[in-house]
C-alpha cells in the first residue's frame, strides 16, 4: 500500500506504515457532535486523503478492543460538522457494527457483529448525494448494507481510516487494506 497522498488529522503518538497501517488510538479521543451526549469531540486520529465527487473508501482492519466505545473503521469527512464514520465499536462488552452520520449533529446506529470477527472490511461509497455503507467479515467483500444516508455532493472531502478511544487507555488497530478512489 502506498500512503504518499495521505495525511494525518490528529496524528496519534504511535503509528507505523509498514506492511499496512498500525495505529495506537490515544486515550480520550472521539468524533462526535452535540446530539444526545451534549458534547463535541473532533480529536480522533484520521489518516486521510483528499477526494472529490463520487468515490469509495474501503478499509480492512483488526483491533485489540478493550474499553467501552473503542472504535476503528473508515471515514468520509468534509469538516468537523459534516462526516460519516463506520466500523466496529466495542459497546457493553460486544462488537457492534457502527455508523455515525454527522450534519451538525451526530446520530448513531449499531448492529451486533455476527460472532467475534477476526477482521472487518468497511466500504463507504459516495454516489451523488448519497453514501452507502457496507461491511464484510473475516476477508469477505463488503456486500452487507449497514446504512444509506445523505452526503453533500460535489464537495471536496477527506477519506480514509480512523480510530478512537473515548474511554480507557487506548488500543491498537491494524489496517491491512486501505484504498480510496
Amino acid at each position: 500500500m502506498s500512503f504518499d497522498a495521505y495525511k494525518w488529522i490528529n496524528e496519534p503518538r504511535e503509528w507505523a506504515a509498514e506492511d499496512g497501517l498500525r495505529v495506537v488510538a490515544d486515550p480520550d479521543t472521539d468524533l462526535w457532535q452535540k446530539a444526545h451526549y451534549g458534547y463535541s469531540f473532533d480529536n480522533a486520529p484520521m489518516f486521510v486523503r483528499e477526494v472529490e465527487g463520487d468515490t469509495r473508501v474501503t478499509a480492512t482492519f483488526s483491533a485489540d478492543y478493550a474499553d467501552q466505545y473503542d472504535q476503528a473503521g473508515a471515514i468520509l469527512r468534509i469538516d468537523e460538522e459534516n462526516w460519516v464514520k463506520a466500523g466496529v465499536e466495542f459497546v457493553d462488552g460486544a462488537y457492534q457494527l457502527s455508523v455515525v452520520v454527522t450534519r451538525g449533529y451526530s446520530d448513531w446506529s449499531v448492529v451486533p457483529a455476527p460472532g467475534t470477527p477476526e477482521s472487518v472490511t468497511i466500504d463507504i461509497a459516495r454516489e451523488g448525494d448519497t453514501v452507502i455503507v457496507r461491511y464484510g467479515l473475516d476477508g469477505a467483500e463488503p456486500v452487507h448494507m449497514l446504512r444509506l444516508a445523505y452526503f453533500p455532493p460535489e464537495v471536496r472531502a477527506l477519506a480514509g481510516a480512523m480510530c478512537a478511544a473515548p474511554r480507557g487507555g487506548g488500543f491498537e488497530v491494524r489496517f491491512s487494506r486501505l484504498s480510496v478512489g
